[in-house]
C-alpha cells in the first residue's frame, strides 16, 4: 500500500490596515496609501471608514487606487503562489494610511475578497478600528 502524503494547507494570507500615525506595523509586505486622496478631507465621509460603500466608492474613483489595487493583487498572488512551494504558513500584507481609517481599509477590504476568491484562506484586521482609535 503506497504511503499517502498529507496535502500542506494553503498559505493564510493575514491582511492589516493601521494608521502611520500610531506606528508602523510589521509584515512580509508594507505598503504606504497616502499618496491616495484622503477622504478624511471630505465632510460625508469623515466618520465613515474604508468598510462603508461611500467611503470605499470615493477611494477607488481614482485612478490611481485602481491601479494600485491590480498591482497589490498581482504582488500578492506572486508572494502567496511562493510562499505555498516554500511551505511558510502565512503572508502578512499590511496597508497603512495617515489614520488607520479610510484608504488601508478600503484597500484591505478589497484586496482580501479577491485573494478569498482565489481559495487562499484569509484573516483580515484592521488595528485603528480594534484599538477604538475610530
Amino acid at each position: 500500500m503506497a504511503e499517502v502524503q498529507p496535502v500542506p494547507a494553503k498559505t493564510v494570507v493575514e491582511f492589516v490596515s493601521f494608521g502611520f500615525k500610531y506606528g508602523e506595523e510589521f509584515g512580509d509586505l508594507v505598503f504606504n496609501a497616502r499618496f491616495l486622496p484622503n477622504p478624511y478631507y471630505i465632510d460625508s465621509l469623515k466618520l465613515l471608514t474604508g468598510r462603508d460603500t461611500a467611503c470605499a466608492d470615493y477611494v477607488f474613483s481614482f485612478q490611481a487606487a485602481r491601479e494600485t489595487l491590480q498591482s497589490l493583487k498581482e504582488l500578492v498572488l506572486i508572494m502567496a503562489v511562493a510562499f505555498q512551494e516554500q511551505g511558510r504558513e502565512a503572508l502578512k500584507i499590511c496597508i497603512g494610511c495617515t489614520g488607520g481609517q479610510h484608504r488601508s481599509v478600503a484597500l484591505i477590504e478589497k484586496l482580501a475578497k479577491e485573494t478569498a476568491i482565489l481559495g487562499y484562506p484569509v484573516l483580515v484586521r484592521h488595528r485603528e478600528m480594534e484599538a477604538g482609535r475610530y
